[in-house]
């Protein structure tokens, strides 16, 4: 009998209700004409979710809802065809728009804050998400925390999982990020960031790819993860597990839109190690994933096709 694939679960503890539209031209004072809107259930653990199951994998989505904007995302994730445990959030559930400025293909994202939480809130969603752990399997902490909690969230729920038999990816910001590169004694397996962050956090600029595979090295040694992958932008992702330093290229394509970017690459990093497969391949599926979402318009991610073109142009190699 076949080994089961260890199951994906995401956790998204601040979703979005994501609106992406264009306008000719966004200039101040004046009514804008925007073109139809494309809506879809955002946050950046959904944004796996989505990512994943696009790829042809599978993943439940761990998400915390609220009102009746929480309600319609949840519409749109069953018509998407994701599983979904809802744990109730303590107030409507924000949306965030996206505009892209025709005249410069550039696009302007604004994002609404979302309900604020208690100590309380965040413990019933600790021990939800701790029930809900596929023992064996991965869950991946993506994307902002709600407004309220404290920058020691994510590293918190590491430390509640402990002991779940699972493998915690995560991929988040600001002062959380923060709070995990200073290195705990209980750690994620998997930390990602970006250059921009990266180069926050270490106060330093890290222009060549060895910096950036130093810092990532360093990261590793100080405790804040057992691998760290920084995305350096068009440039490519490298990944450090403090032993073996690997680079992945990002694959050239017309930009459409960078949205999801990122959480594709967690989508496809992610699914390619519950294949199996070692970190050099999980880095080039996460780096062929999120070249593949920067060909979709606005908040579709990437397309199964797109990414086996882009994966075979993919190629990871020491460094």
């Amino acid at each position: 009998m076949a080994t089961p694939m260890p199951e994906i679960l995401t956790v998204t503890l601040n979703p979005a209700l994501d609106i992406a539209t264009t306008a000719p031209q966004v200039t101040a004072g004046h009514k804008l004409r925007c073109s139809d809107p494309q809506i879809d259930p955002g946050g950046g653990g959904i944004n796996v979710a989505r990512a994943i199951i696009q790829l042809g994998g599978q993943a439940t989505a761990f998400v915390a809802l609220g009102g009746d904007t929480g309600a319609h995302l949840r519409r749109l994730l069953d018509a998407a065809g994701i599983p979904v445990i809802v744990h109730a959030a303590p107030g409507d559930t924000r949306q965030s728009l996206a505009v892209t400025d025709l005249s410069i293909n550039n696009q302007f994202r604004f994002m609404l804050p979302g309900p604020n939480w208690s100590g309380a809130d965040v413990a019933s969603a600790s021990t939800a998400i701790c029930a809900n752990a596929p023992k064996g399997g991965y869950v991946v902490l993506s994307g902002s925390g709600p407004s309220g909690t404290t920058a020691s969230l994510y590293s918190q729920l590491c430390a509640d999982l402990a002991g779940h038999g699972v493998q915690v990816v995560v991929d988040t910001s600001g002062a959380a990020l923060s709070h995990l590169a200073e290195g705990h004694t209980i750690r994620p397996y998997v930390l990602r960031m970006d250059q921009a962050e990266a180069q926050e956090i270490s106060a330093t600029p890290l222009n060549t790819r060895a910096d950036t595979a130093d810092f990532a090295s360093g990261l590793v040694a100080k405790g804040a993860a057992e691998i760290v992958i920084i995305a350096r932008g068009a440039d490519g992702n490298i990944l450090s597990d403090g032993t073996n330093r690997w680079f992945c290229p990002a694959v050239n394509v017309t930009v459409k839109s960078k949205v999801g970017a990122g959480d594709s690459f967690v989508g496809g990093f992610t699914w390619a190690l519950a294949q199996g497969n070692d970190l050099p391949t999980a880095l080039a599926h996460g780096s062929a994933a999120a070249s593949a979402a920067c060909m979709t318009d606005g908040t579709e991610l990437c397309r199964k096709d797109d990414f086996a073109e882009c994966l075979a142009r993919t190629e990871p190699s020491p460094l």
